[in-house]
Order: C-alpha cells, then structure tokens, then sequence
C-alpha cells in the first residue's frame, strides 16, 4: 500500500483559499465534505472490524460474535456527538451491544474491540471475559454493557436523575433495539423519566432493524411507529433513516439539543439494516435485499464527485491492515487465567473482615 493520501481532485480543488467546500445533503440538510469523509472512513473502520470478527468466530480465534453490521452510519453520528467524559458532567452512555461504531467515533482503538473477541486478559472493557461489544469504560461514562437486552433501560433514569441535580447539560445515552422496545423495561424507562416536575435528560435510541433475533417486528408491534410509545408520556419523537449519515447526523443533533437545553427525555428511533443476522448464532451470513449504508454513501459521494475509486479503496484496504494487525497481536497476548473468575464481583468493604474469602458477598 503506498504511504501518500490520496485526495480526491474535487476536494482538492475546493480546498483553495476563499473557496467554500462542497456539501452533501439530503433534503435540505448538509454536512460539509470534511465531516463526510470522516464519517466514511468510521463506517468503513468499523465494518472491517465487524467482518474481522466474524471470521474469527468462524475459525476459532473467537468462539461467538455479535454486532452492529449495517448500524454503521447512525452509531458514527452517536459517537461523534457524544460530550466525552468522567462523571455527571458528561454524558453517560447505557449501550446496546451492536455499538461498535459508536465506541470507534468516540476513540476506542479498533485493537481493543479485538481484543475481547479473542478473550484476552488485555481487553480493557472485561479483561476477555465478556461477549464481545460488551464494551464498559469508566472514563468515558460507558456503563458495562449487558447481554441481557433492555435492563440499561431502567438504569438510564438513574444516572440521569444524578446529572440533573448536578446541573451542567449532561444526558444519558441509552439505545436498543426494537424487539427490546416491546419489553417492561422500556416502559419503566418511559415512567421514571417523565414523573411530573421530576422529568430527566435521556435520549432514548431505538435502533429498528424489523427483527428481534428470529421474529419480525410486524408480529409483536401493534404501533406503526416505536417513537409512539412516548407520547402517552408526553416524550417527543422522531424516526430517521439511519442508514443515511446525513440525516441521522442532524436527528442526533436535534435529539442531544432537547434533551440538553429542557432537561426532558427524547425518543429516537432509527431505521436501519442487520447485514449479517442476528449474531453468529444464525450463521452470521450476508442478508441479501438489505441496504448497505457504506455502499449508498460511497455511491452519493463518488456522484458528487468528493470520493473517487482509488479513495474509497485506500480507506478500505487501510482498514483491514488495521484489523489485521490488532489481529495478530491480540493472538500474541495472554488469556485470563482460570482464577481470574472470581475477580470484580463483588466489591470490597468494612464487612471483609467477618466473611474472609467471600467474594459473593453478604448473605
């Protein structure tokens, strides 16, 4: 691969002094060139990353995948625009574990996410311990994500409830599917964020990929739209075409907006594909008739002329330089040890003394 960048002559061109740079759009929305070119290169970063993966629970690296092919373009939005950081000051993220692209956009080294698909001991998000996408980063407020799906839901209020009180414009971030949206702790989400005079800042993020594991949505959602399921509780809404950047770039920003300046919860539900089923479970196999949101993004940008072909191949084959190397070195470090099972579960205190050696706790 040669080392120079190749710039494509469009945006070259539009590069000199006193030139206004080219804008995509959709509708009557834009997002500068610089923005869609960053948000190219996430999406194709993490979709490398997520085929990576797939092999490796294929050929024995890893033993199971899950993960957000086809979310790519709404969760490099979410990641950009997350306020990064510790404590109720920033925003706190209960994520879904199909958010790989958000934690890419919001810095985390594609190694990592390798990381803890080869169980190792290195995996900063569960020490190799958890599924991967399980992500947990305390500097960044990324609670430790769950398989068990929609319990972040009755979480959210919690932290949220912590940020309002402590003033500032941090909101909490949860998102999950649609199939969760269909469960009580939505609902308990939708009630403890709207207790009249008590409302907290929550965006709530429905990615609505029309299927839950093996069932359509069409056979368990009476509602034509999930974002309906709010207004009962007085919760605004809105449904976006998430694999459109452009538009799922401006979604976020309105949702963030709201949820900062009244303090008040948002709903957002996004449209988006599952490319490779549910989880490696079901095969992991390419669907066929799903919309790939790199491939029509690619399209748009190549027709206005801010990508060209040896572009979007260097940003590919880039990429998969990246996830092969993490590869090779994740291979090279160490696995948990078989003692390592009891540690971080349970937290230590004054009580120690009377039960030695009880890592379960009190009884």
């Amino acid at each position: 691969m040669s080392s120079k960048t190749i710039v494509p002559a469009s945006l070259a061109a539009h590069g000199a002094a006193g030139v206004v740079s080219p804008q995509v759009g959709t509708g009557d929305e834009y997002l500068s060139a610089e923005r869609c070119l960053e948000l190219h290169r996430l999406m194709v970063r993490a979709r490398v990353m997520e085929e990576r993966t797939i092999k490796m629970s294929k050929s024995g690296e890893g033993y199971f995948w899950i993960g957000g092919p086809g979310e790519e373009a709404f969760n490099s939005c979410l990641g950009l625009q997350v306020h990064k950081g510790e404590g109720p000051a920033y925003d706190y993220l209960n994520l879904h574990y199909r958010n790989s692209a958000t934690l890419l956009a919001m810095g985390m080294p594609m190694l990592d996410a390798i990381r803890q698909m080869a169980m190792r001991v290195t995996d900063p998000h569960s020490r190799g311990r958890n599924f991967p996408g399980h992500y947990a980063k305390r500097e960044w407020n990324v609670l430790p994500v769950s398989s068990v799906i929609e319990v972040r839901h009755t979480m959210a209020p919690g932290t949220a409830l912590v940020q309002k009180r402590h003033g500032g414009d941090g909101v909490t971030i949860v998102t999950g599917g649609d199939a969760g949206a269909a469960e009580g702790d939505f609902a308990s989400c939708l009630i403890w964020s709207t207790i009249p005079g008590r409302e907290v800042p929550v965006l709530i993020v429905v990615a609505n990929n029309c299927w839950g594991i093996s069932t359509a949505a069409c056979s368990v959602h009476s509602e034509k739209r999930i974002i309906d399921r709010g207004r009962a509780h007085g919760i605004p809404g809105e449904v976006v075409d998430g694999n459109d950047p452009v538009a799922s770039w401006y979604a976020i920003e309105r949702a963030l907006s709201w949820c900062r300046t009244e303090r008040k919860p948002y709903m957002l539900e996004a449209k988006v594909s599952r490319l490779y089923g549910h989880s490696s479970s079901s095969g992991a196999l390419r669907v066929k008739g799903e919309v790939d949101c790199i491939e029509q993004f690619e399209k748009k940008l190549l027709a206005l002329g801010i990508l060209e072909p040896p572009h979007i191949a260097q940003v590919h084959e880039t990429a998969e330089l990246e996830a092969e190397a993490a590869l090779e070195q994740a291979l090279q470090e160490p696995q948990p040890a078989p003692e390592d099972v009891e540690l971080f579960t349970y937290a230590e205190s004054a009580v120690d003394a009377v039960y030695p050696g009880d890592y379960t706790g009190l009884p």
